[in-house]
C-alpha cells in the first residue's frame, strides 16, 4: 500500500452503507463509479467527471463472474488492485468498494434480471448471457451504494443504454451520466482487454476507430446509411480483424436504422484481432 494513500477501502456492503449514511447525514450527495478494476485514463476520466456532480465518489471494483460466458477466461481478466487504489487515490475517489464473489453472491444466490429492449441483438448474438450478469451486478451495486448519480463510458454504449433502461424501469433512484470514450493519440479506445494485444495487432487496431469515423462523415455528409456501413465493414476486415458486427442504431433505443431520417445514429462495432475482442462506437454528427 501506497505510504500516502488516503482512500479508504471495504470490502462488506455493511462496511459500505455505513459510510454512505454518514454522508447522507451531513448532506452530501454521492457519485458511484463501478469497475471491474485495471483502471487507465478512462476510469480516470470517470472519477474526475464523478467529482464534478456530488461531494462524495465511491468507486467499485469488482470482477463480476456472471457477466463472462464459459467461453471466456475469467481468471485471465487483469487484476491490478493497488495500482487501482493509487490512481483512485489520485482522482479524488473517497471511498473504495471492493468485495470478494461471495459477498456478491452468497451461497443460495437465484436472483437474475431479465432484459428486452436495448440489451437485444449486438452484442447478446454473440455473448448471450453477459447484460444479464452486467445488469444484475450494477442492480446490487445502486442499490448498496444508494448513489445520487453513477456514472458510466460510453466506450460499453450497448451497456450504458441497457443500464440507462433498467434503472429507469426499476424506479431506482438515480441519475446515470455516460462520459465520452477516453482515445489513444490513433483513436483506439483505452479498454483494459488492450494490454492482450500483441505489436502488430495493436498497431492494427486503430483500423477500427477510422472505419467509424469514415462512415460518421459519410453518413452526416448525406451518404446512404447501408452503404456507409458496408464500406466501415470491408475496411475493419482488410486490416485483419474478424468482424463480429458493425452497425447502424437508434442512439437511444438501438433499434436499427436505414436511413439518416430515423436517427440519431449510433454506429458500434465488435470485432476480433489475435485473441483480442475489441468493441468502439462513434455518434453520428447531426
Amino acid at each position: 500500500m501506497s505510504a500516502r494513500r488516503t482512500i479508504r477501502p471495504v470490502h462488506t456492503v455493511a462496511e459500505l452503507r455505513e459510510q454512505v449514511k454518514s454522508w447522507r447525514a451531513a448532506g452530501e450527495r454521492i457519485a458511484l463509479v463501478p469497475t471491474m478494476g485495471a483502471l487507465h485514463s478512462g476510469h480516470v476520466a470517470l472519477m474526475e467527471a464523478a467529482r464534478a456532480h456530488a461531494e462524495r465518489v465511491v468507486l467499485s471494483i469488482f470482477v463480476n463472474p456472471t457477466q463472462f460466458a464459459p467461453t471466456e477466461d475469467l481468471s485471465r481478466y487483469p487484476r491490478t488492485l493497488e495500482a487501482d487504489l493509487d490512481k483512485a487515490d489520485a482522482a479524488g475517489v473517497h471511498l473504495a468498494f471492493v468485495p470478494d464473489v461471495g459477498e456478491m453472491y452468497p451461497e443460495g444466490f437465484a436472483t437474475t434480471i431479465s432484459l428486452a429492449g436495448p440489451a437485444l441483438g449486438l452484442e447478446t448474438e454473440f455473448r448471450p448471457t453477459h447484460f444479464a450478469g452486467v445488469a444484475t451486478v450494477v442492480a446490487k451495486l445502486l442499490i448498496q451504494a444508494a448513489p445520487d448519480v453513477a456514472l458510466f463510458g460510453e466506450k460499453d454504449y450497448q451497456q450504458l443504454q441497457v443500464i440507462t433502461r433498467l434503472a429507469r424501469d426499476i424506479d431506482l433512484p438515480v441519475r446515470i451520466v455516460g462520459v465520452p470514450t477516453v482515445r489513444e493519440p490513433d483513436g483506439l479506445a483505452l479498454s483494459s482487454r488492450n494490454v492482450y494485444l500483441g505489436k502488430e495487432d495493436r498497431a492494427a487496431a486503430p483500423a477500427l476507430h477510422r472505419a467509424l469515423s469514415a462512415a460518421a462523415a459519410q453518413i452526416a455528409g448525406g451518404g446512404n446509411v447501408l452503404d456507409a456501413v458496408d464500406d466501415a465493414r470491408r475496411a475493419v476486415i482488410a486490416a485483419g480483424f474478424q468482424l463480429d458486427y458493425l452497425e447502424a442504431r437508434h442512439a437511444a433505443s438501438l433499434a436499427p436504422v436505414l436511413s439518416r431520417a430515423e436517427g440519431p445514429i449510433r454506429l458500434l462495432v465488435a470485432a476480433r484481432i489475435g485473441a483480442t475482442r475489441l468493441i468502439d462506437n462513434l455518434a453520428v454528427p447531426d
